[in-house]
């Protein structure tokens, strides 16, 4: 089954449907107040987030573990979340964002 990457005004989905027919009603059932602005097949049937996009390349201790302890510690309150995180590692705001973002995205 192929995956789709659906861009809404409120959410990106990826989600596996038959057709485009069927991610579109997958996002209708999901979010009905969201208007699609882009709706595309990926040319794989895999997801990929790439490290060196959030600039998580070279890093000496294991970025996801403590941006999901930080999480945990924050009770999934982002903006603590990141605070916590620029405090644990010596991060900047922008760095510190994406981390967290990117972690809760995956599930926490």
């Amino acid at each position: 089954m192929p995956l789709f990457e659906v861009e809404t005004d409120a959410h990106i989905i990826i989600t596996w449907a038959a057709d485009e027919q069927a991610a579109n009603v997958v996002v209708a059932e999901a979010y009905p107040s969201d208007q699609i602005i882009r709706l595309t097949k990926r040319p794989r049937d895999t997801w990929v987030i790439s490290k060196g996009a959030l600039g998580l390349i070279g890093q000496s201790t294991d970025v996801c573990h403590v941006a999901r302890d930080c999480l945990s510690k924050a009770a999934g309150d982002k903006v603590h979340a990141i605070r916590l995180y620029m405090h644990e590692t010596g991060s900047d705001l922008e760095a510190a964002r994406k981390v967290i973002e990117s972690n809760m995205v995956m599930g926490w």
